[in-house]
């Protein structure tokens, strides 16, 4: 039995989950998610806790059994609370700047580069070398800090790149000549 399909889910107050033979929609104070999902797995909501259940031993329910019950948790913990990913931008001269729903880097390339914001999150700039991305998808909020990371990833030699905060970068050490 999956260890992480037989947590039960509690559901804060203000948050309701409505399933409706596999696509599933949480709604909470930070906004509205829905996901479908394998319609064999069952999602069933008791008292403010959702319990998620398979019908067989299956390889194909075993696998879907917990993430079904992951992704789902993570919907509530997003409409409930929020997820946030903060990037750090560490090199001379990188810096990045909000203007208007535009996130604009300038990294070492000989153009700045630009991100827009999608609907549903939320980019800040706290400082110039700090981005902040805020969103209730945990997914989203992820790939685009990935995307964001993917401009400028750090280099092992100098350590200068976009990094994740709080990210180890291991460095190395450069040739030493004769």
């Amino acid at each position: 039995m999956s260890r992480i399909g037989k947590k039960p889910i509690e559901l804060p107050t203000g948050v309701t989950l409505t399933n409706d033979n596999g696509n599933v929609t949480v709604k909470g104070p930070k906004g509205e998610l829905s996901r479908t999902f394998n319609p064999e797995i069952t999602v069933a909501v008791e008292e403010n806790v959702i319990t998620v259940s398979r019908p067989s031993d299956a390889k194909e329910h075993r696998a879907l059994h917990g993430t079904t019950r992951a992704v789902i948790a993570n919907m509530v913990e997003g409409v409930s609370n929020g997820f946030v990913r903060n990037l750090e931008l560490i090199g001379v001269g990188y810096r990045a700047q909000k203007q208007g729903n535009k996130l604009v880097l300038n990294v070492g390339y000989s153009h700045p580069v630009e991100f827009e914001a999608e609907p549903g999150l939320e980019i800040e700039v706290p400082s110039n070398t700090k981005i902040t991305i805020r969103g209730t998808d945990k997914e989203r909020v992820g790939a685009l800090a990935a995307n964001i990371r993917d401009v400028r990833p750090p280099e092992p030699y100098k350590g200068k790149g976009i990094r994740y905060e709080g990210e180890f970068v291991r460095r190395k050490e450069g040739k030493t000549g004769k």
